[in-house]
């Protein structure tokens, strides 16, 4: 699932009963045996995930935070149900082998599922790859996106998954109530947006299975090929609206993170990565869109929803139950995911 470098000893916060969750995975996984070990992965800020090696057979295990959680956060079943559900579709997601909602067992929620092996890659820009490479991992994660979204749900049994129409709306509530619950200090541009926001949702009314963190760090990339294996983390997946996945995916053409290069300098023909328009253009083919009216709008909803996410994660950095240890810093983005959308949402036409 991610290199051996990102695996390190489980955080004294997220230590659990190893023997008891041993006990209950013979008894509900086929062929679960031998003694188990764990580690946890680095990587991730919400759920915490762990590698679990038993038998020759290795799993992954996702889990509740320990601590007082923010309403609708961290909701590992729906996680389990919607990668269970997609299992047979053109969206790569690993195998599902258990989901437990006994806290007794290690104290929270979780499921484990199939370990797959690749690589994990944070870095935007792909710097270590050919133009070649870079323009074929970008071109697959938009095909996977698509293939998402044009997923017929209902025949997946997940009409309940999600309440269709109104999705900025329900997010807008959601995300304005997540940032008062988690806000530590005062942000003006945050407070601009949830004044205008509500005055400017869009007419395209569109309903899809939405991931809800569709990002290159949420693609496991084949072992050797530029190719996507898996999509990952699936906590905030719900019906949706499919272009608050593609704005999403594509706000690192707009900012720059501190110590993260965006794509705004590296895109085009030369570096292989395609352009934000070429990107949409092609999103838009696979979709039978024809072009995307008040863009700017999507981007500029996706970057106030990333406000409040990571708000929510410096929060419980301060609270010290964070899933990384780069909470602290990765939660004072709050501030420039702010300030960026607010300045995209002055130029929506």
């Amino acid at each position: 699932m991610t290199s051996a470098e990102e695996l390190i000893p489980v955080r004294e916060a997220h230590r659990f009963d190893e023997a008891a969750l041993a006990e209950y995975l013979r008894a509900h996984i086929d062929g679960f045996s031998g003694d188990l070990t764990i580690l946890q992965f680095e990587n991730g800020q919400s759920n915490p995930t762990f590698l679990l090696t038993a038998g020759g057979q290795e799993y992954v295990l996702r889990k509740k935070p320990p601590g007082k959680l923010l309403p609708t956060a961290h909701m590992v079943d729906r996680e389990y149900r919607i990668i269970t559900a997609l299992r047979d579709t053109d969206v790569p997601v690993p195998k599902t082998y258990v989901l437990c909602e006994d806290d007794s067992v290690i104290g929270t929620a979780f499921y484990v599922m199939e370990y797959v092996r690749g690589r994990l890659i944070e870095d935007v820009t792909l710097k270590d790859f050919t133009p070649k490479e870079r323009y074929k991992i970008y071109e697959d994660m938009n095909r996977v996106m698509a293939a998402l979204h044009t997923v017929d749900y209902e025949a997946l049994g997940l009409t309940d998954f999600g309440k269709p129409g109104s999705y900025f709306e329900r997010q807008y509530r959601r995300w304005t109530k997540q940032w008062e619950a988690a806000k530590t200090h005062e942000i003006p541009s945050m407070d601009r947006l949830i004044e205008w926001l509500p005055d400017n949702m869009p007419e395209d009314d569109t309903t899809c299975i939405v991931h809800g963190d569709f990002r290159l760090g949420n693609s496991l990339i084949h072992p050797t090929e530029p190719r996507i294996v898996a999509m990952l983390d699936w906590e905030l997946s719900t019906l949706g609206h499919p272009l608050a996945d593609l704005s999403y995916n594509c706000n690192l053409y707009h900012v720059d993170l501190p110590n993260s290069a965006g794509l705004r300098d590296l895109v085009g023909s030369e570096y292989g990565i395609p352009t934000e328009k070429e990107y949409v253009a092609m999103y838009c083919r696979r979709t039978g869109r024809n072009r995307i009216p008040r863009w700017n709008f999507y981007v500029a909803f996706s970057f106030f929803r990333l406000a409040s996410i990571v708000q929510g994660v410096y929060a419980r950095g301060l609270q010290g139950i964070a899933s990384s240890s780069q909470a602290l810093e990765r939660g004072s983005y709050a501030a420039v995911f702010a300030d960026k959308a607010w300045e995209l949402a002055q130029q929506v036409d």
